[in-house]
C-alpha cells in the first residue's frame, strides 16, 4: 500500500470479524486516517456493539459508528421479500444478501456525509458480497475510489492471521470454527461442511439450539400483507418479526441449507436459520391464496422471482425494482386477516386463516360438494366451450 493518503479520509465497513480487522489495521497503518462503521440489521445487541466499538478502536481507526437501520432494512426490503413470498431456489429468504444492500446504501452515504475520498470493505474476489458493495458504492458515490484488501492481495484466512497476530492483535481468530452472519432476516451459517456437497451442518453449528419442546400455537395478523399482530399484540412489523423469531427459534425451527448459484457464476452453499422469516412468508402465502385471485397469484409468482434475482444479484437500485415493488405493494390491498399456526421442536404448521376478504365463500358454493352459482346445463355449456379449441386442434392434426 502507499503512504500518499496519510491525510486520505476512509470509510470501511467493519464487522469485527477476521477480514474487516484485517483491513482496518493495514490500512490505518497505510496512512489512511479510517473511520469504521457498523450498519445493524438486526444482528447486533447493546453489548455486541460496545465490544466491536472496543475492538474497532484495537485495530487502529479514528472513529466507530453503529448505524441502526432495522427499520429501514424492513421499509425498503424485507416488506417487498414477504409480499412476494420469495425464497431462492424454493428455499432460501435472501438473508445475507438482503441486508448488504442496506448495509452498503448506509455505509456509502455516511462516507458522503463526512467527506471521505475512500471507502473500503473486506469481501473476497469469491463472492457476492464484493459485487453487491461495489454496485452500490460506485453508483451513488463514483468520484469515492473503493479499495479491497483482500481481494486484491488475494489472502488467505491464515495470511491475514498471521498479520494481525504479528501487529499484536490476537483475538484467537481461529477458534470461530463457523462463520456466523445474523440479522432480523436470518442468520446465514458457513464452515468446512458446506464448501463441499455432501455434508450435513451439524447440531451445534447452528447458534439457536432446541430449548422447547411440546406445541404452542400462535396467531398471525396481517394488514395489507404487513405482520402487524403477534397473538393479538400490535407492533411494528420489525419488532413482531424479531419477536416471532424469538419464540420459533426456541424450537430449532427454520434450518436449512440453501445451494444455488452466485453472481460469478460458481455454485455456493451455505446454512442457515430463520425462523420469522420461513414462518412469516408460508403464513402470509396461506392467506394471499385465501384472498387474492388465481390470476393476481400467478403473475406474482414470477414477478417475485424476478425481484428476488434481482436484489441477490446487486441491482436493486435499477428502476425496475421499484416498479415490481410498485405492483408487489398494490397486490396486497386485500391481504388482511389472521393466520394460525403451531410450533413444533424443528418445524410449524399452518393450521388456517380468518379474513373478511376471504375468497372462499360459501356462499357460492363448496368444492366438490354444492353449486350456488350455476345450473347443470350452465356447466356442460361452460365445459364444451372450453375444450373447443382442444378438439379442433385433435380433429385438425390427427
Amino acid at each position: 500500500m502507499k503512504n500518499e493518503h496519510t491525510s486520505g479520509k476512509l470509510v470501511i465497513a467493519y464487522s469485527g470479524g477476521l477480514d474487516t480487522s484485517y483491513c482496518a489495521v493495514s490500512l490505518s497503518k497505510a496512512g489512511y486516517d479510517v473511520h469504521a462503521v457498523s450498519v445493524n440489521t438486526g444482528g447486533f445487541t447493546s453489548e455486541d456493539i460496545k465490544t466491536i466499538e472496543s475492538n474497532a478502536y484495537k485495530m487502529g481507526v479514528s472513529t466507530y459508528k453503529n448505524i441502526n437501520a432495522v427499520a429501514s432494512y424492513y421499509n425498503k426490503v424485507i416488506k417487498y421479500l414477504i409480499f412476494g413470498n420469495v425464497l431462492k431456489n424454493n428455499t432460501y429468504p435472501l438473508s445475507v444478501s438482503a441486508e448488504r444492500i442496506i448495509q452498503a446504501i448506509e455505509i456509502v452515504q455516511y462516507a458522503k456525509n463526512i467527506g471521505a475520498q475512500y471507502i473500503a470493505h473486506g469481501s473476497t474476489g469469491a463472492g457476492n458480497d464484493q459485487v453487491r458493495f461495489d454496485m452500490i458504492f460506485q453508483t451513488l458515490a463514483p468520484p469515492i475510489e473503493i479499495i479491497t484488501p483482500i481481494r486484491d492481495g488475494k489472502l488467505t484466512r491464515q495470511q491475514e492471521i498471521d498479520y494481525l497476530v504479528e501487529n499484536g492483535i490476537d483475538m484467537s481468530w481461529n477458534k470461530a470454527k463457523y462463520s456466523v452472519n445474523k440479522g432480523l432476516w436470518g442468520t446465514s451459517v458457513g464452515g468446512e461442511e458446506t464448501l463441499t456437497s455432501d455434508l450435513p451442518l451439524p447440531e451445534s453449528a447452528y447458534p439457536s439450539q432446541l430449548s422447547k419442546k411440546g406445541k404452542e400455537q400462535i396467531v398471525l395478523t396481517f394488514k395489507k400483507g404487513e405482520l402487524v399482530a403477534l397473538n393479538g399484540s400490535l407492533g411494528s412489523p420489525e419488532h413482531n418479526i424479531a419477536l416471532l423469531n424469538d419464540k420459533a427459534s426456541a424450537y430449532a425451527i427454520g434450518r436449512d441449507i440453501h445451494v444455488g448459484d452466485t453472481i460469478v457464476g460458481i455454485k455456493g452453499r451455505v446454512g442457515f436459520e430463520a425462523a420469522a422469516a420461513l414462518i412469516t412468508i408460508k403464513a402470509h402465502h396461506l392467506l394471499e391464496k385465501h384472498v387474492l385471485t388465481k390470476w393476481q397469484l400467478q403473475h406474482k409468482d414470477y414477478l417475485s422471482s424476478f425481484y428476488g434475482m434481482h436484489l441477490h444479484e446487486g441491482q436493486y437500485l435499477d428502476p425496475v425494482m421499484r416498479d415490481m415493488e410498485a405492483f408487489l405493494e398494490n397486490s396486497q390491498d386485500k391481504v388482511s386477516g389472521d393466520v394460525t399456526a403451531t410450533l413444533k421442536p424443528y418445524h410449524f404448521s399452518l393450521n388456517g386463516i380468518s379474513s373478511k376478504h376471504d375468497l372462499m365463500n360459501a356462499r357460492f358454493g363448496s368444492y366438490g360438494e354444492e353449486n350456488k352459482g350455476w345450473s347443470a346445463d350452465g356447466a356442460k355449456g361452460f365445459i364444451k366451450i372450453l375444450g373447443n379449441q382442444n378438439k379442433i386442434y385433435q380433429h385438425v392434426n390427427s
